[in-house]
């Protein structure tokens, strides 16, 4: 499952979520993520209550960095820290950012407005199934819940 949102505080930036599940390389990702080859945060998508929880942390993490007071060394390292309801850096990390042996992980991308997203890129690196491939034209008239719900109520009429 994939899902783009612009920011509303900063419109020229978008969000976007990306649901992977039975991934079999989560230790390469993780190390990938720490050496910047891949731009976004990796999250332990178990420890989430809705994906809106991701998007109030990209916007605050955002909103910091433009403020250049983050308590962290990256944007996407600031997402992770920003869903724990502590200050403790680490212990965010070991409760919402993916771990070695996961065997799914939710990449956050943060990306300006006009850029084009290769969300190709990041698909190709991960070793596992992408939940609900929603085409991007869908997504443009209703949202991902509509598109899977949609889906759901279709699948023996189809």
């Amino acid at each position: 499952m994939h899902s783009t949102h612009e920011l509303e505080l900063f419109p020229e930036y978008k969000v976007t979520q990306m649901l992977f599940k039975d991934v079999q390389n989560a230790a390469e990702l993780r190390q990938c993520a720490v050496e910047g080859k891949i731009k976004g945060a990796l999250i332990n998508p178990t420890m989430l209550v809705n994906p809106f929880q991701v998007l109030v942390a990209a916007n605050k993490a955002v909103s910091l960095q433009k403020m250049g007071k983050m308590k962290t060394r990256s944007l996407f390292s600031e997402i992770i820290f920003n869903l724990s309801p502590t200050n403790n850096i680490s212990e965010a990390f070991k409760r919402f950012g993916s771990s070695d042996g996961d065997d799914s992980v939710l990449v956050v991308l943060v990306h300006d407005k006009d850029e084009p997203q290769l969300l190709s890129d990041i698909t190709a690196r991960v070793s596992g199934r992408q939940l609900y491939k929603i085409p991007p034209q869908e997504e443009k008239c209703g949202t991902l819940l509509d598109a899977v719900v949609c889906r759901m109520a279709t699948k023996d009429v189809m």
